[in-house]
């Protein structure tokens, strides 16, 4: 009998903190560089993309040889996904306590929806999929006048 080792043990709680998803689903101004963590600003941001994010937050019940998590996003359900994490997240090893993370996605279209979905890391380097895929809202509608980008009036990605 084949013995299959699950690299976390845990029930996963996906959070947002304010509407009960797993994606925060109003403006922020972007991450301080340097500091603890940015406050939740009621303000609106500033009228360039870098002001608004979405953060991904997760909590672990317990873990087992958890070397960490990364992040994936797509645009649609079905995807494609890309790693958007540039280093996985540390784990917590192996506990039997609570675990809090979260990941800020600042590099995000105002106007476009996201999905995403978290991914653990065992010790082993054995990869699974730790949440389902869900999605994000869009912090911006679009004046239905506009055109969504220079691509879509020319067809050619560079707008030309």
């Amino acid at each position: 009998m084949s013995k299959r080792s699950l690299p976390i043990a845990l029930i996963a709680v996906i959070t947002l903190a304010c509407s009960g998803t797993a994606i925060e689903s109003r403006p922020e101004p972007a991450p301080e560089p340097v500091g603890g963590e940015a406050e939740s600003g009621q303000d609106a941001p500033a009228e360039n993309n870098e002001a608004y994010r979405n953060t991904i937050k997760w909590t672990t019940a317990s873990e087992l040889d958890n070397f960490g998590y990364d992040v994936y996003r797509g645009p649609s359900e079905e995807g494609p996904f890309e790693r958007i994490t540039e280093e996985p997240i540390p784990g917590a090893g192996t506990t039997d306590e609570p675990t809090d993370y979260r990941f800020v996605d600042d590099t995000i279209d105002p106007y476009e929806t996201y999905w995403y979905y978290v991914e653990s890391i065992s010790m082993a380097s054995v990869r699974e999929r730790f949440t389902p895929v869900f999605p994000s809202k869009p912090k911006l509608q679009r004046d239905p006048s506009e055109p969504e980008s220079p691509a879509a009036e020319t067809g050619n990605p560079d707008g030309l």
